[in-house]
């Protein structure tokens, strides 16, 4: 599986894939998704659970079809799917959905927090994973919104943080054995 990063370093935007548990039109995803795209620094994948997928772990779906579907998501190619989270990552970097493989999967922004033996039981922290365990690189992103900071303060303080992390990982690609 080959990702885009080597090209990084002709002038091309990293391809960045944001999957989660809590479904398409949960404001996490979109809040995610809105930051990423409003930097114009990246090009944004999405491939999302069509429902909400919480607490599913890393299941997959076996005995039945998955069902995938264009949507529309400003600035990003999107797709909602039938299945799990882990489903949603395995597909988005398989080149079935995309024409590339991505070069970082973002997993949430998770409504609640994943910390400690939650992370087993967590579909966010599956849809990572799932990346990983397919040679590409990924983190999970959680947010405790049940107390601390309104939902926008969270999103201005990711904003920044967010766009660093991303463009070290993708210039450092820390990750590549090849």
């Amino acid at each position: 599986m080959e990702s885009g990063i080597d090209s990084k370093s002709k002038g091309e935007k990293g391809t960045i894939l944001v999957t989660n548990d809590d479904g398409i039109q949960a404001p996490g995803l979109n809040a995610l998704v809105s930051v990423l795209v409003s930097t114009h620094r990246f090009n944004v994948l999405v491939c999302a659970p069509q429902l909400e997928m919480s607490a599913v772990s890393h299941s997959i779906t076996w005995r039945q079809p998955l069902r995938v579907e264009k949507v529309e998501m400003d600035g990003a190619t999107a797709f909602k799917a039938s299945g799990t989270p882990a489903d949603c990552a395995s597909l988005g970097v398989s080149s079935v959905l995309f024409p590339s493989v991505p070069d970082l999967v973002i997993s949430g922004i998770n409504q609640g927090s994943n910390c400690g033996y939650h992370t087993v039981y967590s579909g966010t922290t599956a849809g990572a994973r799932e990346a990983f365990l397919n040679g590409v690189p990924a983190i999970s992103i959680s947010y405790d919104c049940y107390g601390g900071l309104s939902f926008e303060e969270f999103e201005k303080m990711l904003r920044s943080y967010l766009i660093s992390c991303c463009k070290g990982l993708l210039a450092n690609n820390k990750w590549n054995n090849s």
